[in-house]
């Protein structure tokens, strides 16, 4: 296969339109097997996140179709198409007999490291002789690698499955060596082919794959024995890895990884500074404030910064509620049963005594029924003050060893059941990439006591292809005012659309007009059969925060 860029847009055009998980597979693979090092490794990056441009950013690709075409018509498409890269691909026009218009199209490989080494100033020429250089396709992946969206259905977890698929690996045989290896992966695709050794990477705080669950379901009772289970609370926080160890020079290495991998250490230096043992343990990430487990809003407030205050670090102290251990020093004690696995977890907490962490409690019960009695009464089965930051309860069979991915029987989650609001559709936006023409992001209120309408949230999933089409549908022939992107639909008291929203939790916000944010707000059903006059009222949410900020100013125990 030729290594030019255009093979690679090839295989992200085809993984866009290819709905099957299978055929994604083959298409990658097979991507893989004909294409080159370092342009595979690349690819690999580039479908797993791993690639990043200080220099190339959106503004720039705005700056250059403002000058090779009308900012107006631009403006105009941008808005119809709804995808930026999609948008100058098809606009940016062919410059026949121009200088270096039959220049060949660039590699990966030269784009990449391009990209990389290239200043600022210089960045723009390079980049419209690229765009002159690649055809349609290949400059909607140009810009797609540098925007870093690519929205073609492959998940990080995918690609590598992909990788392994080469030769006679497993998906989690890559993610065990894959955190602390860097792109083109040669070694690693070495390796994955049977041409090379198992590469070790000699980081001592390296990210291990995480142990997943299935949602329960009510047939699963039958075939289940409370016995052979243990149980804990789910909290509603993220999902968080401590690793730790010293390196070559005896310095000690400490990062947070999500479940997928993705080290936010950063975010929570507070945290990190105060880990000092050798191994890794799994838990949540929560906000504890005067020994009281916050609301994930108050986290939200910590989450996806790449700096954070002394003032915001004092005020929200990150913690960890540990659950797990996967290494104990440097053992793996990942083989272990659950039941061997807790009590060394218990015994490494309280060794290590760091103040930022403790362990998720157990619970006892001998039948589902009582399990089920905990499940709707959190504060009464001895969560107390916490139990507003409780989202079910976990299920893990006692002789499970630690397993990375979504093992089936072992690990089961119980979700609370979701509140229910319903609400009136007030306006919608279009989405982006394969939604770009529907009206998929639908904002929706609730009624005021002087009877005017109040956006309380914003939802855009929990609808199936064939209700989006018919949402979307009822948003163009409702529309009665138009903002750019921004469809103002109608939304009287006999006029409009009621939908049952689904959401997790509650709580005041002053970012919003309401007063109010929802946690995970989706669309649970439409209501077609209800008028807008009968949708819920500010009032009720008003008695759901009374009741929640009864619970938490209860005195704790």
């Amino acid at each position: 296969m030729t290594a030019e860029l255009n093979s690679f847009a090839w295989l992200l055009d085809r993984l866009a339109y290819e709905p099957r998980r299978n055929g994604k597979l083959a298409l990658i693979t097979d991507y893989f097997r004909r294409s080159p090092d370092p342009e595979r490794g690349f690819a690999l990056a580039a479908m797993t996140g791993q690639l990043r441009f200080a220099n190339a950013k959106a503004g720039l690709i705005r700056a250059l179709i403002a000058e090779r075409a009308d900012p107006e018509l631009f403006a105009l498409s941008y808005d119809y198409v709804g995808d930026l890269s999609e948008t100058v691909a098809l606009m940016w026009p062919e410059r026949h007999g121009a200088a270096g218009h039959n220049r060949p199209a660039p590699t990966l490989a030269e784009v990449v490291e391009a990209l990389l080494t290239t200043d600022r100033r210089s960045l723009p020429a390079l980049l419209a002789g690229w765009l002159d250089a690649l055809d349609e396709t290949g400059r909607w992946a140009l810009l797609k690698l540098i925007t870093g969206g690519l929205r073609i259905g492959v998940s990080a977890r995918l690609a590598k499955t992909a990788l392994a698929a080469l030769g006679d690996l497993e998906a989690d045989d890559i993610e065990e060596v894959w955190h602390g290896l860097e792109p083109p992966y040669a070694a690693l695709f070495a390796w994955a082919e049977g041409l090379g050794p198992r590469p070790e990477a000699s980081d001592p705080a390296p990210f291990r794959p995480a142990m997943l669950a299935h949602p329960l379901e009510d047939e699963d009772f039958d075939r289940l024995a409370p016995a052979d289970f243990s149980a804990e609370w789910k909290w509603d926080g993220i999902r968080v890895q401590a690793a730790s160890g010293l390196n070559n020079q005896g310095r000690r290495v400490t990062r947070l990884y999500t479940r997928s991998g993705e080290d936010i250490s950063g975010a929570f230096p507070d945290l990190a500074e105060g880990i000092g043992f050798d191994g890794a343990i799994d838990g949540e990430l929560l906000i504890v404030v005067d020994g009281r487990v916050q609301s994930f809003n108050v986290l939200q407030q910590r989450l996806n910064r790449k700096t954070v205050s002394a003032r915001l670090m004092a005020e929200l102290p990150a913690h960890i509620r540990a659950y797990d251990i996967l290494y104990d020093g440097a053992e793996d004690v990942r083989a272990l049963p659950l039941a061997a696995r807790r009590t060394r977890l218990e015994a490494f907490v309280a060794r290590h005594g760091a103040a930022r962490i403790d362990l998720s409690p157990q619970l006892s019960f001998d039948r589902w029924e009582a399990l089920a009695a905990c499940r709707a009464d959190p504060a009464g089965a001895g969560a107390g003050p916490d139990a507003d930051a409780i989202e079910g309860l976990m299920l893990k069979r006692r002789d499970a060893p630690y397993l990375p991915g979504r093992p089936k029987g072992l690990w089961y989650k119980w979700k609370r059941d979701p509140a229910l609001l319903d609400c009136v559709l007030m306006y919608a936006q279009r989405g982006h990439g394969k939604r770009s023409s529907f009206y998929s992001d639908f904002t929706f209120g609730c009624w005021r006591a002087d009877d005017v309408l109040v956006p309380v949230g914003k939802a855009y999933f929990g609808f199936t292809d064939e209700e989006l089409a018919q949402l979307d549908r009822f948003v163009r022939k409702n529309t009665i005012n138009r903002f750019g992107p921004v469809r103002e639909v109608a939304h009287g008291a006999e006029a409009g659309l009621v939908l049952e929203i689904a959401f997790e939790g509650i709580q005041r916000s002053t970012r919003h007009k309401s007063g109010v944010a929802m946690r995970f707000p989706r669309i649970n059903r439409i209501r077609w059969d209800k008028p807008p006059h009968e949708a819920d009222r500010m009032q009720t949410i008003e008695t759901m925060l009374a009741a929640i900020e009864a619970r938490t100013a209860a005195p704790s125990p």
